[in-house]
């Protein structure tokens, strides 16, 4: 037996149901918006339009941030590479990468240190506290792993702050996490 369909009124115009439930779904579409727009005649910058998520400050907070830790985990791969040259051509095409990070986040780009002219700081004696993202460890193989986690902890904290940032920064910060994950994989699966 087929289900009758409700009656409709002869004018052909939409029901009251049908304008409640329209206005509803306008109504959710318009709360789902990117954020406050100016409407001053000023016009929007494109660093207005980029923080009109969050504040400018936390949107600037979480580049620096990101940029500094990026420029760390360079200062590691650079400690690595003077440590063991021998690694040279498997660590320098995930440096390069990591530096590009950085610089999309607005650091400076560091110049690839040759392994003489790093090997004297990374031969400084213990006792003196060099920093954790300066010393590599002694053997390839552990200081790859160290390399790995690093990469692995980075990622997983930019993956956490992508709530916290509006959403051009966000889609960087996603794409650089990702990208840190896959660094993590190499690192990881080369050294088995």
């Amino acid at each position: 037996m087929p289900f009758p369909l409700p009656p409709r009124d002869p004018s052909g115009l939409p029901r009251r149901r049908t304008l409640l439930a329209s206005a509803a779904g306008a109504a959710l579409l318009a709360g789902c918006s990117s954020g406050p727009r100016d409407s001053g005649g000023s016009g929007n910058s494109a660093k207005e339009e980029e923080s009109a998520g969050g504040s400018p400050s936390v949107t600037e907070r979480a580049r620096a941030r990101a940029a500094r830790e990026s420029h760390a985990l360079v200062e590691r791969y650079d400690a690595v590479l003077a440590a063991h040259p021998a690694l040279t051509e498997r660590l320098t095409p995930l440096r390069a990468e990591v530096v590009r990070h950085m610089e999309a986040f607005g650091g400076t780009p560091t110049a690839s240190p040759t392994p003489s002219s790093a090997a004297p700081a990374s031969a400084m004696p213990s006792s003196s506290a060099p920093s954790p993202s300066s010393s590599a460890p002694v053997s390839a193989k552990d200081a790859v792993a160290a390399l790995a986690a690093a990469e692995r902890t980075l990622a997983d904290s930019r993956a956490a702050a992508l709530l916290d940032v509006p959403g051009e920064l966000a889609r960087l910060l996603a794409s650089v996490a990702a990208a840190g994950a896959a660094h993590a994989y190499l690192l990881t699966e080369g050294a088995r």
